[in-house]
This record gives structure tokens, sequence and C-alpha cells, in this order.
């Protein structure tokens, strides 16, 4: 399986609560909301938008991954108000390996409700069924709990701490490594 076969053409996904769908030009606002709260920004890898110039040149980034099939986020929206609340995608795909790996980001109105791990799960469910994976991994700053929560309970286990393993902000962190394996889903 390759990048084109699975993102030529986002599929739409859907859970309980959630509509894992593709980002348009619309959800600027929506997503302007969240990316620009230094709370949600915090242990992610992007800086906090400070502008909706920030935020529409982000949703171009987007836009033009999906036209050119490469791996691309799904926005997540909340049925219950229609709002585009976060992302959740493949940042990282291996196929001659069949492993990948999921990162997400969700407004922080919506903390604590189980969401982030609605639609972790929903993604590792895509990934396993649909694109052949064995191995689905996810990381988070160490001081990042609220992720390591969402990992804990998408089902993944924690494999270990990556000392220093990335410089973001001006600084190196390290991280904590979970996965799950198709055996455990």
């Amino acid at each position: 399986m390759q990048l084109e076969d699975v993102f030529s053409n986002l599929p739409t996904l859907e859970t309980e609560r959630l509509i894992l769908r593709k980002i348009t030009m619309d959800d600027t606002a929506d997503i302007h909301k969240y990316a620009s709260n230094p709370d949600v920004s915090k242990y992610v890898f992007w800086e906090t938008h400070r502008s909706l110039s920030d935020t529409n040149d982000y949703i171009r980034f987007i836009v033009d991954l999906y036209k050119n099939g490469k791996l691309s986020p799904w926005g997540i929206e909340y049925k219950e108000d229609g709002r585009l609340i976060g992302t959740v995608d493949f940042v990282n795909w291996q196929p001659n390996h069949k492993s990948a790996e999921i990162g997400y980001a969700l407004s922080k109105d919506y903390w604590g409700k189980g969401i982030a791990t609605e639609a972790a799960k929903e993604l590792i469910n895509f990934g396993f069924y649909n694109m052949d994976l064995v191995r689905i991994q996810a990381k988070c700053l160490v001081e990042n709990a609220g992720s390591e929560r969402v990992m804990e309970k998408a089902g993944m286990t924690f494999e270990g701490i990556l000392r220093k393993f990335i410089f973001i902000k001006g600084a190196h962190y390290d991280v904590k490594m979970y996965s799950i394996i198709n055996e455990d889903a």
C-alpha cells in the first residue's frame, strides 16, 4: 500500500460523537480559536497562531497536502455543535515497515471529555484495517500528562523515554513513546 492509495482522497471517518474530515478554508475561525490558545500549543511542535493569517497559511498548507496525496490531517468536527475542534493525523508512515505514528491537537474547550481518545482510536482502527499497519506509535513531551492519558486510553503501551529527542521552541525535550500493535487492537 502506498501513500497515494490512502491520501489522494482522504476519506471521511465517523464515530459516535465525531466526524473526521478534510479541513477547508471555512474552518478558519474554529481552527484559529484553538490554535491561538497558548495552552493548546504548549506541548506541540507548532507555534501558537498569532493572527488569522497564520491560520489561513496553515489551512492552505493542509489543502495543498490533500491535493498532492500527501500525509495530511483529518479535522475533528464535534457533531453536537458542528465545530471543528482539532486535528488527528498520521504524522509519519513507513509502508515498508507497516508502521506509522499518529498525532493530535484539540481545543481546550473540549479537553477531558474523551474526544481526543475517540479520534485516536478511530485513526488506529483505520491504520490497522485500511493501511495494513502492524505498529502504530505516538509520542508526547514528558510534561504532557493529558496526551499521555489519551495514548493509554486508546490502548497504547508505554515503551520508554527518548532523552533529548526533539529540539523545539528553543530547547531539547525528552519524549514518551507509546505504541499499539495490530495483535493488541
